[in-house]
């Protein structure tokens, strides 16, 4: 383990401290940093930057020393808003100071909770690759499962688009959950997103919609399987104005029927209730012409007047 030099603090002047390359955030709240600076030059730096030591050389052929930035990346910027000349520092030493930088600027960020998800991902990205760390070593670092390590990664499969809106705020980390589920369908999902963002939608109702894409997804596999349940679909669909779905199961099934409103809702129990009152009448119409025309099969061995004189003996020419 590294060791602080000679654990002191030094003041050194800011022009001679340079950002950390490693440092994993890129999004600073201006207004935040602000205010930070309003406190710092009231108070001063209450806690020291940590920095690496470096000597170079000079055009006269002597040495110089420069500073670069482990951790402290806000209190640097909200100082040189203060007007500050020198701040607080802890100079580290050790082999790999490449590591030790991205190592103690992710933690920081991350117990500080400093960093947006897509930073998150891209840190946890960079150790991976160039530090060649496993999942379970970068949990082990931040003190996170390995399991939300690899959900954070993944979050770098999502197009730059969804990325900046993420960074921004815009777009949360649980919306981004039904958005990975539909990667291999680019369109349809640069459409939910799309919608997500015009329409506002919440977490829960994203995910109702990424979760029918997929399921399309492998309703359309089964109509390859069975096209009449396809066409049936879009028989209900089209009487009722609506998306349709029907799952099968072993012993009969569902039918799921899309709304939006209760407007729909309301049209939808119209339909159904019109259909129940006319269906009575169209079938005793539909057996009537049944009986007549089954009638018309049998022979009939009346006479002509025997025929004609039949209405004499309807009911309707009695009376009590």
């Amino acid at each position: 383990m590294s060791q602080y030099y000679n654990d002191s603090i030094f003041w050194i002047e800011l022009d001679k401290i340079k950002p950390n390359p490693f440092q994993p955030r890129r999004e600073f709240n201006p207004s935040e940093l602000q205010s930070l600076a309003d406190s710092i030059r009231q108070y001063g730096v209450l806690q020291a930057l940590v920095v690496t030591r470096k000597e170079v050389p000079k055009e006269d052929g002597g040495l110089g020393v420069e500073y670069e930035l482990i951790s402290g990346e806000r209190r640097l910027r909200a100082s040189k808003l203060g007007g500050l000349s020198q701040v607080p520092c802890l100079i580290k030493t050790g082999d790999n100071t490449d590591l030790m930088k991205l190592e103690l600027a992710i933690i920081e960020n991350i117990q500080r909770e400093d960093l947006n998800p897509v930073e998150r991902a891209r840190a946890f990205d960079k150790l991976a690759k160039e530090f060649n760390f496993k999942h379970a070593e970068i949990a082990a670092k931040v003190g996170k499962s390995r399991e939300y390590v690899t959900n954070t990664l993944r979050l770098l499969m999502l197009p730059p688009e969804i990325l900046d809106a993420l960074s921004q705020g815009k777009l949360t980390e649980g919306h981004t959950r039904p958005l990975m589920m539909l990667t291999d369908r680019p369109d349809e999902q640069n459409t939910l997103f799309k919608e997500i963002m015009s329409r506002k939608m919440t977490v829960r109702e994203a995910e109702m919609i990424g979760r029918k894409i997929a399921y399309d997804k492998i309703r359309k596999k089964e109509y390859l399987v069975d096209p009449e349940m396809k066409n049936i679909e879009e028989r209900f669909a089209q009487s009722l104005g609506t998306r349709v779905s029907i799952e099968r199961k072993e012993n009969g099934g569902k039918i799921m029927i899309d709304f939006f409103s209760n407007d729909d809702l309301l049209t939808l129990l119209h339909l159904i209730k019109t259909n129940q009152e006319n269906k009575p009448e169209s079938k005793d119409v539909s057996v009537e012409k049944e009986t007549q025309d089954s009638s018309a099969d049998f022979a009939d061995d009346r006479s002509k007047e025997e025929k004609e004189d039949e209405g004499l003996y309807s009911i309707k020419d009695f009376s009590i």
